[in-house]
């Protein structure tokens, strides 16, 4: 069995683990596809991810679907073996269904799949087996092919961010700073949440095309002779995660408006011009992660092919130095995919 490795600073190993038998209340998910992530990235090239440092080996890989493997004795679920799951990441899990501002994402000493933030690690799902709580499991309907429900997660962290919005979105003017993959599935999770015009933002060329075959209005490409009209949008979105992103949102947006900060910032001091935010008592939101939108985001994945867009290289697990290092080119790619086991609707 294989896994994609992260030991420290710069050293990603694909390697044998050994094979896992599933315990009595737990179910064993055969993974086929993973999305690389921002945070997987910055375990592999900096041995961290913000505050948490690699202690020891840790498998990476959060964004994970695969089908149903085996099914320990005393597990509680009405799935069978051969069934399309997508897997909700963290833990303490809610439940399918759960009711809206629960605050699992925030409930102190969770874990997360694919993370240093707990000691002993949580190890992620970049390995062929996954075994998994039955509540973690989330059905995958026959219409969403397990390629385009690999967005799943990144979708619900979309979905949980403009959820902290309310109706600000509705008919909005609504800026996307940074069109990489989670600004783009912003632009989904926007859409359906009934926003007005929406406008992408970017440096790079690749990440504005995706941002209009997922449904931006209009896009801009900054540092090409383009530029943002200050005080123009009663929403913007960071998804960048860039302090010189959080600069130009804070005034793009208007007098009144609210900026949501959906990318993740370096941890520690940053150079941020808070008067102009206060001066024109703009509302800055922070979103973590997500709680409950997991089964959402799989819905709106169902019913929206166009957020295949967003996919634009899948790599073999063999392949995993590769796939990282496109992940990490925004000039040159969206949501990276590592393939980590036969896909069976091919």
């Amino acid at each position: 069995m294989k896994a994609v490795i992260a030991h420290g600073e710069g050293d990603l190993r694909v390697e044998p683990v050994e094979p896992v038998v599933v315990s009595p209340d737990r179910v064993l998910v055969r993974v086929v596809y993973g999305g690389i992530c921002g945070s997987d990235l910055h375990y592999a090239k900096e041995g961290r991810n913000g505050a948490y440092v690699i202690k020891t080996p840790l498998t990476l890989g959060h964004e994970v679907v695969g089908v149903v493997h085996d099914i320990g004795p005393a597990a509680e679920t009405s799935l069978g073996v051969g069934a399309k799951v997508a897997i909700h990441p963290a833990r303490p899990t809610p439940l399918p269904g759960g009711v809206h501002g629960a605050g699992f994402n925030l409930t102190p000493g969770g874990s997360y799949l694919g993370s240093a933030s707990t000691d002993p690690h949580t190890q992620g799902g970049f390995v062929e087996f996954l075994e998994v709580t039955p509540e973690q499991l989330r059905e995958l309907p026959d219409s969403l092919p397990l390629r385009r429900a690999a967005l799943s997660e990144p979708l619900a962290v979309a979905l949980h961010g403009i959820g902290r919005l309310g109706e600000r979105v509705r008919g909005a003017n609504v800026l996307v700073s940074g069109a990489g993959p989670i600004g783009c599935l912003a632009i989904i999770a926007l859409r359906a949440a009934g926003a007005g015009r929406v406008v992408a933002a970017d440096l790079q060329g690749l990440p504005l095309e995706v941002a209009r075959e997922v449904g931006a209005d209009d896009v801009v490409r900054l540092g090409a002779g383009e530029r943002l009209e200050p005080g123009s949008f009663d929403v913007v979105v960071e998804a960048a995660g860039v302090v010189p992103s959080l600069v130009a949102a804070l005034d793009a947006v208007r007098p009144g408006g609210s900026v949501l900060q959906l990318g993740m910032l370096p941890a520690g001091p940053l150079p941020i011009p808070m008067a102009g935010l206060i001066a024109k008592e703009v509302t800055l939101f922070g979103s973590q992660r997500f709680d409950v939108e997991l089964d959402a985001a799989v819905a709106l994945l169902a019913a929206d092919p166009r957020a295949e867009a967003v996919i634009t290289q899948v790599f073999g697990i063999d392949e995993a130095k590769e796939a990282f290092a496109c992940a990490a080119d925004s000039s040159r790619s969206s949501k990276v995919l590592i393939n980590i086991s036969e896909d069976p609707e091919k």
